[in-house]
């Protein structure tokens, strides 16, 4: 499931998903890796415009304006499946070995999410859809953070310490959030 909810306002309001990698746009890019990877892939998305032509069902948040919660919230509501696994449109280099690492650790908890640098990875990360409903009541009490959804259901947390195993630079979660972002990581514009 990709998530494509923002409103890119340090980007000018320019498509993240259609920010280019080696000619290659990141929806092109992603949606193949999880074809390969998953059964059933998905996209929540506020303008299903520029998914149109890639083959991909594309869902609304079912409850407006909450960010990253919210989005998750619709990606667990539309789910055909278990799990699910969440990443933002915006991320170049996710990878299938990483992808499955993380995949390995899930076990029996209702989540697993990596403690980074820069805290929760709530958007790469695995969510069951058991989730669902303590989401969707956290969603309809107020403004959750990704940490505080992961901390009310018990979820599985890596630390930065098992994570650099498979990416020792946390490569997986850089996103493309300002124009200096598309340079630093060698990205064109869409």
């Amino acid at each position: 499931m990709l998530v494509a909810g923002g409103q890119s306002r340090r980007m000018g309001g320019l498509p993240k998903e259609l920010v280019r990698r080696d000619g290659e746009t990141l929806a092109e890019r992603s949606l193949a890796l999880f074809r390969d990877l998953f059964g059933e892939v998905l996209v929540v998305a506020s303008d299903p415009a520029p998914w149109a032509g890639l083959s991909v069902r594309v869902v609304p948040d079912a409850i407006a304006g909450k960010g990253a919660p919210g989005g998750l919230h619709a990606a667990l509501a539309a789910a055909r499946t278990g799990w699910i696994f969440a990443a933002a449109c915006d991320m170049p280099f996710l990878s299938p070995e990483a992808i499955g690492f993380l995949a390995a650790r899930r076990g029996a908890a209702p989540a697993v999410l990596v403690e980074w640098e820069r805290g929760l990875e709530g958007l790469h990360a695995f969510w069951s859809r058991e989730a669902l409903p303590t989401v969707e009541r956290m969603l309809r009490e107020g403004d959750p953070s990704i940490r505080a959804i992961a901390a009310a259901l018990g979820a599985r947390v890596v630390t930065a310490a098992e994570w650099r195993q498979v990416d020792p630079g946390g490569r997986s979660f850089e996103n493309v959030n300002s124009p200096e972002d598309l340079e630093r990581l060698g990205l064109d514009a869409p």
